[in-house]
């Protein structure tokens, strides 16, 4: 059956959320396949796919694109459309009109990144009938801010702000939360205090889910993070795999006999 984000919300408490990324119709087709709960077309694909420096220069046409090829698939799992830095920050319509954009293209919910000063854009979407799932912790969209790729949560007063964003998101009405390389204990306190799925990202176990990214988890990231774990190495996989074409092509024995065909006896087999 179809996963519907009333679905997500009732696995709080009773079943583990299992999440990744995903960026096309093939590899949102083949992670479907394997049993995920919600895909994530991340605004991360700059970064792995276009080999962008960050999130940043990430656009609504680059994101609509992807999404768009990922709702193709059809999945049985959510499928969220991550909006892009200046996607929903400028104004409250436009955070309205770009998440609509998503949903137009194939998308069930939207991600957006930050706390509490995101409350009147998420009611806002979530008036317009867009599922939104918060993102607090590391925001990738913000590394400049906050100076770099930073660990979260691991003061006191940074630990509060982010149980406190993380109430206000409730409230606003988004359907869970993304926690992103928070203290492990601050992310437990936060699943306690909320009642939307906490979802995580290198933030510890006792959230009620998790996400990686898909590259990570193959294996095929130029710099996995310290939080990821590659289930696969499919960048030696595909290396072998073209370098032995290259060699049969090199010394004829591709294309043979049997990947070949011939006209009716117009020219005579040699």
């Amino acid at each position: 059956m179809k996963v519907t984000v009333r679905d997500i919300v009732k696995k709080k408490g009773a079943e583990k959320i299992a999440a990744i990324t995903a960026y096309d119709y093939t590899t949102t087709r083949l992670v479907d396949q394997a049993g995920v709960d919600i895909i994530l077309v991340g605004d991360s694909v700059g970064m792995v796919v276009h080999g962008l420096p960050s999130t940043i220069p990430v656009t609504m046409e680059m994101m609509l694109l992807h999404v768009e090829s990922a709702a193709r698939a059809r999945p049985r799992a959510l499928l969220v459309g991550d909006m892009p830095f200046l996607s929903y920050e400028t104004s409250i319509e436009d955070a309205v009109y770009n998440a609509g954009l998503m949903l137009k293209k194939g998308a069930e919910a939207v991600k957006i990144e930050g706390g509490g000063e995101m409350a009147d854009a998420v009611k806002a979407m979530v008036r317009a009938g867009i599922p939104v799932m918060g993102h607090i912790g590391l925001t990738p969209q913000r590394y400049l801010l906050i100076g770099g790729y930073k660990r979260r949560g691991v003061k006191a007063a940074e630990a509060e702000k982010l149980i406190d964003d993380a109430k206000e998101l409730e409230k606003a009405g988004v359907f869970s939360i993304v926690i992103e390389f928070t203290a492990a204990d601050v992310a437990a306190e936060i699943t306690k205090q909320v009642s939307v799925p906490t979802i995580c990202i290198g933030s510890g176990w006792m959230c009620d889910g998790q996400i990686l990214v898909l590259h990570d988890v193959l294996g095929l990231s130029e710099n996995t993070p310290p939080f990821a774990k590659k289930y696969s190495d499919l960048k030696k996989i595909i290396v072998d795999a073209v370098s032995s074409y290259v060699r049969e092509v090199k010394q004829g024995v591709f294309p043979g006999r049997e990947h070949s065909f011939f006209s009716e006896g117009y020219f005579k087999e040699g």
